[in-house]
């Protein structure tokens, strides 16, 4: 069955809710928020509205003196991560408008579109602070590593050419490849270079950058939410998508992409930043791994790191954007969040 790209005008478009379909479906395109089929969509909605919030609102006083006293290992790792950051949310922001293309629930399109907002503004947020904390020459450096580094250029490819394949050959099984390589870069890449900017946080460094980053968290974290979910409904409409031999290979995927992340981190932080050892960050790494695939149903892929590491169990802390914080130059309470967080246990 091939996969056919949604109308944009059609009249002729199905209403009835038993005929709405992740893919291949025949929509409206009419936004009806009392008649929607994946009824999950109305509180993820909601939540992802109610995660407003502006990046220039954050205090970077600290963080121009702490930039300029992180040692040569700190200073390498945070420009090398935020990089690889900047570049994930600009591919995710021009990549999910070509996911939406071939998404004939208007529902889902709705929440794409919201993720594809949050994306801006996160790539808003990684400008600002560049902006702030370093100067022109070496915000452009750090901006262009993704590119002009053969690690990082690597690494990056892995995702890239999972979404290039799909928008060259726009086939169902490349839509199931693109929607997997989304949950892989939303629930183990973000959460691992996130990981790094609240180990900086938790040894009293980078303030501003870290409550940057967890708001982004809060943001990825919804995103993780609504690719889980497609993944599930994908499964129970397309179910020869998901034949023992496809589902190895989504498995695979998911392993390969928990093995770059080692690399990447054996190279852009190994064990020279205070308080992390590359064998707490392998450990979490894996651990994601196992978290990622147990929430699409697809068991554990690693024997070991099956639960949170005990060595690792602050970063969850850290990644809590509604925990009550004062900003010290400011007195502003800084956790201004509308809506709950989603925990992060699928």
């Amino acid at each position: 069955m091939e996969l056919k790209r949604k109308a944009l005008f059609n009249a002729a478009g199905d209403v009835a809710l038993t005929k709405r379909r992740m893919i291949n479906g025949n929509t409206t395109n009419l936004n009806d928020f009392n008649n929607i089929k994946y009824t999950w969509v109305s509180d993820w909605y909601r939540t992802a509205m109610n995660n407003f919030w502006i990046p220039e609102e954050i205090n970077m006083n600290q963080d121009i003196k702490d930039y300029r006293q992180l040692d040569s290992y700190e200073k390498n790792a945070y420009d090398k991560v935020l990089s690889f950051l900047v570049f994930l949310d600009s591919i995710q922001t021009a990549n999910l408008p070509n996911i939406g293309d071939y998404t004939t629930a208007n529902e889902i399109n709705l929440c794409l579109t919201i993720q594809a907002y949050q994306e801006a503004i996160h790539s808003q947020s990684y400008s600002y602070i560049l902006d702030t904390i370093a100067s022109p020459e070496e915000r452009t450096d750090i901006l262009y590593q993704w590119r002009d580094d053969e690690h990082l250029l690597k690494r990056n490819q892995f995702i890239g050419d999972i979404y290039n394949n799909f928008v060259e050959n726009p086939t169902r099984e490349n839509y199931m490849k693109s929607v997997m390589g989304n949950y892989i870069l939303e629930g183990i890449y973000f959460y691992s270079g996130f990981m790094f900017f609240y180990n900086l946080g938790r040894m009293g460094k980078m303030p501003g950058t870290v409550q940057e980053i967890r708001y982004i968290n809060r943001d990825e974290n919804t995103h993780l939410w609504l690719f889980r979910n497609m993944i599930v409904e994908l499964k129970k409409e397309e179910p020869d998508l998901f034949t023992e031999e496809k589902i190895e290979a989504y498995k695979e995927m998911i392993r390969e992409g928990v093995h770059q992340e080692i690399e990447w981190a054996k190279y852009a932080i190994g064990n020279h930043i205070q308080g992390l050892t590359m064998q707490m960050v392998s450990d979490y790494i894996e651990y994601l791994g196992n978290l990622r695939a147990r929430g699409i149903g697809f068991g554990n892929l690693f024997d070991r790191n099956i639960d949170e590491p005990n060595s690792m169990q602050w970063v969850a802390k850290y990644a809590d954007p509604n925990e009550i914080k004062t900003d010290f130059f400011e007195g502003k309470v800084t956790a201004y969040s509308k809506s709950s967080v989603f925990e992060d246990d699928l």
